[in-house]
């Protein structure tokens, strides 16, 4: 029997797969799912909770794949979908993860701002650190903050919005909205930092990730569908790139 190209949780709609392997599992987050701790109960939208549930429960989308155990390596905001990668065993967590903190994993988001950049690409550097004034909240703290790299490319000027390419190097808590909103342009549908759209979801979306799998030695392109995400703020749903895949190359020998 098949296996499912989704994951099926209770009260919500499937959450597609896009990408397998022996290692990692790939799914597309919808927004409005929080990335926290299992033991954190205080949400009902816990993912990572809900998932280990499913797979404990034995539903067939798990089962059918002999799963036991899968673990987000990293974060997306809850209000950001789009590529959310999961390790499938403890050992692949701690493998997959440094490829996240040694910078060998390339990440590529969407951001559709408020405002029209002075430049069509630039790099922001700015150093991040917690907002003593509000919790949960970062500001660029030059003197006390971590330090943080983006890469910014503007893709598409539309009548009302700025669709942007981000590129984050570092990976500080809310890198990017922060680095945006600190270049004056915020994004639209950011509580937090940006220009609240009550129209309009965030306007933020992980469209790629591309690393070299440490257990297959293969190069690895997970790519998000992002036309529904173009056509939503207005611009080119037929955008190239606008449907996922994935791309899967071996190590080339040594020579």
């Amino acid at each position: 029997m098949a296996k499912p190209n989704s994951i099926e949780l209770p009260g919500c709609e499937p959450i597609p797969i896009l990408f397998e392997d022996r290692s990692v599992l790939a799914i597309d987050k919808p927004r409005g799912w929080m990335l926290v701790p299992h033991s954190w109960q205080h949400t009902q939208r816990n993912l990572q909770a809900a998932i280990t549930s499913s797979i404990a429960a034995g539903d067939f989308w798990a089962r059918s794949r002999g799963l036991k155990f899968l673990r987000n390596v990293h974060r997306l905001d809850a209000d950001t979908s789009g590529v959310l990668l999961f390790a499938k065993s403890v050992g692949a967590v701690e493998v997959i993860s440094d490829l996240f903190e040694t910078r060998r994993m390339e990440k590529t988001y969407l951001a559709v701002v408020a405002g029209q950049p002075k430049q069509t690409e630039w790099l922001c550097q700015f150093r991040i650190g917690p907002d003593p004034k509000q919790y949960g909240r970062m500001k660029v703290d030059f003197q006390n903050g971590k330090s943080a790299e983006t890469h910014f490319k503007v893709l598409e000027a539309g009548k009302e919005f700025t669709l942007i390419e981000a590129r984050p190097i570092t990976g500080r808590t809310h890198q990017i909205r922060v680095h945006l909103a600190e270049c004056g342009l915020p994004i639209i549908g950011d509580e937090l930092y940006g220009k609240l759209n009550d129209d309009l979801p965030l306007g933020l979306r992980a469209v790629q990730l591309s690393f070299l799998n440490p257990f297959t030695k293969k190069h690895v392109d997970i790519r998000a569908p992002k036309g529904f995400f173009l056509k939503k703020f207005g611009f080119a749903a037929a955008a190239p790139g606008s449907e996922s895949s994935v791309q899967t190359k071996s190590k080339p020998p040594l020579k």
